[in-house]
């Protein structure tokens, strides 16, 4: 053998060792689009096919809220978010308390109890101090009244037209006071669902500001923290399987990554999933479906049948939780396939949304 030949199959080597190609093709999605960020079928490809195979790791690969794991003897939850949503204020809320209220929440749908906070801020040039403080004040406020408290941070400013204003990264540290596992994977057919209130009503609210729409009534966002509404649930010991609280994509995201998660296919009733009369008419006009718009302070809980209606009972006793219904529940039919049947009695299919019905609202 020669040494060209040599050369020849040491570079053929590396080149089948070494040469990376992008796991998404390049002709399908040429650019990211902002349907990859829309909580639906683009964003979980996205994960599916780039995220998890380049950083796969066991805390990754439960696909939850948040990674739970061990640290000395002691469960903790981890998890993070960032908040782009535009405009900065709207009814019920604005980025700063959104921030604290979604990275609370995604602690509390592992189990966990919210600790600690940080914050990260990369702000427009240009940005009024006033607006500014406004958001941290609010951030402060939505921490205390959540029982964690904001730690450590990082503050960036970028040129103008770079960022829209201001936008937040929130981290957070939650303990698991418990050892049952919350996850996907844990749920199982038979298993009853719930909600803890009226869906849709987040969305609508941003919509309406962004778009200048006037509703005879005010449709406020449902932002809130409801770690302590979970903490009661597992405090009475619920036998809780799996919680997920309805941000991008809705209800109807929400229950299709966990029907693949768990290979389970999951009924609901469409008559009992509660829908404000003021928020199913805006979505009427603007042509959305409610199932599919994000919720802020709503999350689904799927539980073992014999505690669903004592889950029911604790969830309506408390503010975050008084439209609370049982929904629907989990069968064995047909894996990983979400469906519901109509007022009239017909069932359909409830597919993850393709594109982006509302961008930007978290």
């Amino acid at each position: 053998m020669n040494a060209g030949n040599e050369d020849d199959i040491v570079m053929a080597l590396m080149e089948s060792q070494f040469t990376l190609s992008c796991p998404i093709p390049i002709s399908d999605y040429p650019n990211v689009l902002l349907a990859h960020g829309g909580g639906g079928k683009l964003t979980n490809q996205l994960i599916a096919k780039m995220f998890l195979p380049a950083f796969n790791n066991p805390a990754l690969e439960a696909q939850h809220d948040g990674a739970v794991f061990n640290l000395a003897q002691v469960r903790l939850a981890f998890s993070t978010d960032s908040y782009v949503i535009h405009p900065l204020f709207f009814p019920g809320g604005d980025i700063g308390s959104m921030a604290v209220h979604g990275t609370v929440n995604d602690l509390a749908m592992c189990g966990a109890r919210p600790l600690y906070l940080s914050a990260g801020y990369i702000i427009e040039e240009g940005l009024p101090m006033e607006t500014l403080w406004r958001i941290v004040q609010s951030m402060q406020q939505a921490a205390q009244h959540a029982g964690v408290q904001i730690v450590t941070g990082d503050t960036k400013v970028v040129d103008r037209g770079k960022a829209d204003g201001v936008f937040i990264n929130t981290a957070g540290i939650g303990i698991l006071q418990h050892d049952r596992r919350i996850a996907p994977q844990e749920v199982r057919p038979g298993d009853v669902l719930l909600v803890n209130g009226d869906i849709g009503r987040h969305g609508i609210a941003i919509m309406a500001v962004r778009e200048g729409l006037a509703f005879e009534s005010a449709i406020e966002s449902d932002s809130a923290p409801v770690a302590g509404l979970v903490l009661q649930l597992l405090d009475a010991e619920i036998d809780v399987h799996c919680m997920r609280d309805l941000t991008r994509g809705g209800l109807a995201s929400a229950l299709n990554e966990i029907a693949g998660a768990a290979n389970v296919g999951i009924g609901i009733e469409e008559r009992l999933v509660p829908v404000r009369e003021d928020v199913q008419a805006a979505c009427e006009i603007l042509g959305f479906d409610p199932m599919y718009v994000a919720c802020e302070g709503r999350f689904c809980a799927f539980v073992a049948p014999q505690d669903a209606e004592r889950a029911l009972a604790i969830l309506r006793a408390h503010p975050l939780g008084m439209d609370a219904a049982i929904i629907g529940a989990v069968n064995a039919d047909n894996p990983g396939v979400v469906t519901t049947r109509s007022r009239i009695g017909a069932s359909r299919i409830v597919d993850m949304i393709s594109g982006e019905q509302l961008p930007r609202i978290c």
